[in-house]
């Protein structure tokens, strides 16, 4: 790994908004009451993995990630939500970290270290990283004082720790994720003795930006190896712009962007995501694709566009969120899959070209591994609390138009609210309405999504010039009480190019589907959160007419919006059933390049519904030529 060229960390473009000052309304709000009232809310009460035995509550149970993942969505889900029954939740788990720190500033359980608290060859640091992530959050939503004294302690102690005991392994691999600690903290404290433990810190990761600068992984993976670990690539795309804040080396930018488009090329999916179930799996859409990872990458996503401040970051995040992460979790939030299919015909036990196991695909409480069950909850909240950056000249940036009100500080300490009203992204127009106790100038920087070609700014009704830079319009300018800002992205129908000339379908950053007929059978049954098999009522063998067009029905929007029956855009069209398209190892096959159709098939209207809210689903066609 090169050293760093210089002793200092290059500034963000954006900043992050404290956990608090972003509040979710409309149809995101409603999301995250679901998921309140579903696994979120519960999970501690029906999973003994992170009950009140778990080794981060002083127990004797669990003592490595699951705690911690767990707390990393729950927190800032109930601070998010005001929810005084969750924050009271995650209190025993805070103040029990906090009080676990021994006289060496070292904190958390004792049985993964030896009786005497003394470190061992087999340390393993991971699970602490995913603690100070949560703590940071705590302490921008309570301004607790002990946490910055508690981390620098912590991380004193780390500057001798890490020389005689480095990071390896899932650590080593996710390096990233403590650089972002230490960053945050040199940030409040600007400790310069912290800007030596981020070159120790960033000497011991995985090279990740070698790896996306040349990526060498273009086939599809089936050995063990923590480069081409789905998760860990998730998580890894960021680390190159990490780097970068210590290096200021450009390269190390230009990496993400090659990492991403290498991602894509030979591992990408319709959704936004790439496969991996496990490890990396090419491009076949009955690939499966980790919960864990989806979560992952849109954390990543998050902190590539707060540093690089490029709006392209934005639109994967939004296409992630809007299609691969509802997809993969039960409208209610009680039952998830580990692996989801874009072509998704059957979900049961039966074995699959995977990495994983019979069940991964099942809707369940802990199908295939408990990873995904303690970490899919930082999905949704994280996405809220990033809706909205600050930028460095006192003004404000949209990165995600969801309806929202945001209360921060702009130019020179002068309170603003904008609340944000809209059905977005089932709607193609946004108002923000802004309120500031008396005229302020500052910048505006809304987000131009790359798949919008008509982007339209009014304010007070008048149309502006956007200038758009990064994937950015800004709009500088004294911005008075009851001003009005209407954002229209006109949404057009577009096909995007798969393998073998099939097409997926996309309308502004959502991906449809056709929605196969579904019949849950319970296989576990347990007080909450059972075991389902999805078995399909319906036919999905169907390719999309050649040049047949779409038309845009809309419905109103329910409480729970990923539902097929209600959901409230959807797309008809014409389509065909194919006879050459067939199951294979308990999937859907390939699309065939040649489909051909059923001899006494006749075009049918179809309709085609946001991906998310298909369970059983093709999101990749064959063109009937």
């Amino acid at each position: 790994m090169e050293k760093a060229v210089q002793h200092k960390l290059i500034s963000t473009a954006l900043k992050a908004i404290p956990l608090g000052s972003i509040k979710p309304q409309g149809w995101l709000k409603n999301q995250l009451q679901i998921q309140a009232d579903g696994f979120t809310g519960h999970l501690d009460e029906h999973w003994e993995d992170v009950g009140p035995n778990n080794g981060w509550l002083g127990g004797n149970g669990d003592s490595w990630e699951r705690g911690p993942y767990y707390l990393d969505g729950l927190l800032p889900l109930a601070y998010l939500l005001d929810d005084p029954k969750l924050i009271a939740k995650t209190k025993p788990w805070i103040e029990w970290a906090l009080a676990s720190q021994r006289e060496d500033g070292s904190f958390g359980p004792n049985d993964l270290r030896q009786e005497n608290a003394i470190l061992h060859d087999n340390q393993d640091w991971w699970q602490e990283m995913i603690m100070l992530k949560v703590l940071i959050q705590y302490q921008e939503a309570t301004n607790d004082e002990r946490v910055i004294p508690f981390m620098e302690k912590y991380f004193s102690y780390l500057q001798e720790a890490l020389i005689q005991y480095p990071l390896k392994e899932w650590a080593q691999a996710r390096g990233a994720d403590l650089l972002l600690s230490i960053h945050w903290l040199y940030e409040k404290n600007k400790d310069d003795s912290l800007l030596d433990l981020t070159e120790i810190v960033r000497e011991q990761t995985t090279d990740w930006s070698k790896i996306f600068d040349k990526f060498p992984f273009w086939r599809k993976q089936e050995q063990w190896d923590h480069r081409t670990h789905v998760v860990n690539v998730a998580m890894g795309i960021k680390t190159p712009a990490v780097f970068y804040r210590q290096t200021n080396n450009d390269w190390e930018k230009e990496a993400v962007y090659k990492g991403i488009e290498s991602l894509m090329t030979y591992h990408g999916q319709a959704h936004g995501m790439f496969s991996g179930d496990e490890w990396l799996s090419g491009t076949h859409p009955s690939q499966g694709v980790e919960l864990c990872a989806v979560v992952e990458y849109m954390f990543s996503m998050e902190n590539l566009v707060r540093i690089l401040g490029d709006g392209k970051f934005g639109d994967i995040l939004e296409k992630v969120a809007f299609n691969a992460l509802p997809a993969t979790i039960s409208e209610e939030w009680d039952a998830h899959q580990y692996d989801q299919q874009v072509n998704q015909v059957i979900c049961n036990a039966a074995h699959r070209p995977w990495s994983n196991n019979a069940e991964a695909n099942m809707f369940g409480l802990e199908p295939n591994f408990g990873c995904c069950t303690s970490n899919m909850h930082q999905g949704w909240p994280k996405f809220t609390a990033s809706a909205w950056m600050a930028t460095e000249d006192g003004g404000v940036a949209a990165i995600s138009y969801v309806p929202c009100n945001v209360q921060t500080l702009v130019a020179d300490g002068k309170d603003l609210e904008i609340t944000v009203r809209t059905e977005y992204p089932f709607r193609e127009t946004v108002t923000m309405e802004v309120n500031v106790s008396e005229s302020i100038r500052f910048p505006l920087l809304l987000r131009v999504p790359e798949w919008c070609v008509n982007f339209e700014v009014k304010i007070n009704g008048e149309v502006q010039n956007a200038i758009v830079k990064n994937g950015f319009a800004r709009f500088e300018r004294e911005w008075n009480k009851d001003d009005v800002i209407e954002v229209t992205l006109p949404m057009e129908v577009k096909l995007e190019e798969r393998n073998n000339e099939a097409v997926s379908v996309n309308r502004g950053p959502l991906v449809f589907a056709l929605p196969i007929g579904e019949q849950w059978v319970k296989v576990q049954e347990r007080v909450r959160f059972h075991d389902w098999e999805i078995y399909p009522t319906s036919a999905w063998r169907y390719g999309l007419v050649k040049d047949a067009t779409f038309t845009v029905e809309i419905q109103d929007i329910v409480y729970q919006p990923y539902n097929t029956a209600d959901a409230p855009i959807k797309l008809v069209t014409t389509g065909r059933q194919v006879a050459n398209w067939v199951m294979e190892n308990n999937s859907a096959g390939a699309p065939p390049l040649n489909p051909i159709p059923y001899r006494d098939a006749k075009e049918e209207t179809i309709e085609l519904v946001p991906y998310g809210a298909a369970k059983l689903r093709i999101g990749e066609f064959p063109v009937l030529k």
